[in-house]
């Protein structure tokens, strides 16, 4: 497994506004069209690997888990249409009892072994897909790393909404603030928000319908 993924999976968000960037930084793009072309990428591509990160919530054994991140990690230069799929975590906190353990500070699943040189070369060349916007600890990792790309669904401001306790830190000002940093790169928000927002949005709300696959009991989500 990439052992330096073992600090970088995630938890937070931004607005879905586009913001200027610091020096060396896109502006952040906002996807929520079907025809928009990002880096080459299609957004039927980005929906898919948004899907694959909500499918890595199977790692914590539930469908609905309380902290419903998940992240995957993909080379995007890969001759597949989807590019390869790399890794991929899941928030640990609750049944770690580690604070840090969110879904891009876990350690992932995956076929790669490769050495901190290793990894270190490789990070600019690949992108991370996150269900929801990351905070500033996970945000800042994706930042050191040199990520090519950071993909993310729904945003901190809607977390904020819908009950979750937040550092309210946006990814886009850790971006802007970290331009002495070498490979700036590009934030790309709200992809699937329509699909990754519910997983976050019952566990405050005892009137919200739970996830796919899960169902009220005791008041809470639960597998069906």
């Amino acid at each position: 497994m990439l052992q330096l993924l073992a600090v970088i999976f995630l938890v937070a968000y931004v607005t879905c506004g586009e913001h200027s960037g610091a020096p060396g930084m896109g502006p952040e793009l906002p996807l929520t069209s079907g025809h928009n072309t990002i880096n080459g990428i299609p957004y039927s591509t980005r929906a898919y690997r948004m899907r694959r990160a909500n499918e890595a919530l199977a790692a914590t054994g539930s469908t609905c888990p309380f902290a419903a991140f998940g992240s995957v990690v993909v080379n995007h230069t890969d001759s597949s249409d989807v590019g390869q799929l790399l890794c991929s975590g899941a928030n640990m906190n609750s049944a770690t009892g580690n604070p840090t353990l969110h879904e891009i500070l876990t350690d992932p699943e995956g076929e790669y072994r490769l050495t901190a040189a290793e990894a270190s070369e490789v990070w600019p060349t690949l992108s991370l897909y996150t269900n929801a916007e990351s905070c500033p600890m996970c945000a800042s990792a994706i930042r050191w790393a040199g990520f090519r790309e950071y993909i993310y669904g729904t945003s901190i401001n809607t977390l904020i909404d819908k009950g979750w306790g937040q550092i309210r830190i946006s990814s886009v000002d850790v971006f802007r603030q970290s331009f002495d940093l070498p490979n700036a790169g590009r934030l790309i928000a709200d992809v699937l928000s329509n699909e990754t927002d519910p997983y976050f949005s019952w566990q405050f709300d005892p009137e919200s319908a739970c996830p796919g696959g899960c169902s009220r009991s005791d008041g809470t989500c639960r597998d069906i």
